[in-house]
């Protein structure tokens, strides 16, 4: 596995400009094709500290529509990854998106397990303050215990995360 620095930074009201700039890129280039465009990871929560990288979920409403938004999405740099191992998340990565700030994109059908968990992990975060200072807390302390290793960052928050899905009853 490639080596990759983990920084995570104090909430930025940038954030949260940075997600309408792609959405309304990600809008034109589809058009009606996605019933929604989620901002999701911790970019999207007020307060949280997080990897300066936004995660969007372009939402589908099945798998039929795919590929018309496969294909508007690469017309405009993007390239399809496959599911990388998450049933119904399908993942994309870009070329010539540099006045845009880095960003994951997935498509997701409305039934989708993962856009469930993702949708249902902001809610909670967005609505319960305390959560989101132990989860900057412990994110901050995962950069800072594996700048170089993205899986054990990955491992030291995961705890957190399954304790709240776990309580929100999404596993």
């Amino acid at each position: 596995m490639i080596t990759k620095h983990v920084v995570v930074l104090p909430y930025d009201e940038q954030w949260s400009q940075d997600f309408l700039k792609i959405k309304a890129e990600l809008s034109n280039a589809l058009g009606r094709l996605p019933t929604g465009i989620e901002h999701v990871g911790s970019t999207s929560v007020q307060g949280l500290s997080a990897k300066p990288i936004i995660d969007i979920d372009v939402v589908i409403k099945d798998y039929s529509e795919f590929e018309n938004v496969r294909s508007a999405l690469e017309k405009t740099g993007y390239r399809h990854e496959g599911d990388l191992g998450i049933i119904g998340r399908e993942a994309f990565k870009y070329d010539g998106k540099e006045h845009l700030r880095k960003h994951h994109l997935y498509v997701c059908p409305e039934d989708s397990p993962e856009l469930r968990r993702h949708i249902a992990f902001r809610d909670y975060l967005q609505t319960h303050p305390d959560a989101v200072r132990e989860y900057s807390r412990i994110k901050e302390e995962g950069a800072k215990l594996y700048p170089y290793d993205i899986e054990g960052y990955i491992e030291h928050k995961s705890p957190f995360i399954e304790k709240i899905y776990a309580e929100i009853g999404i596993l």
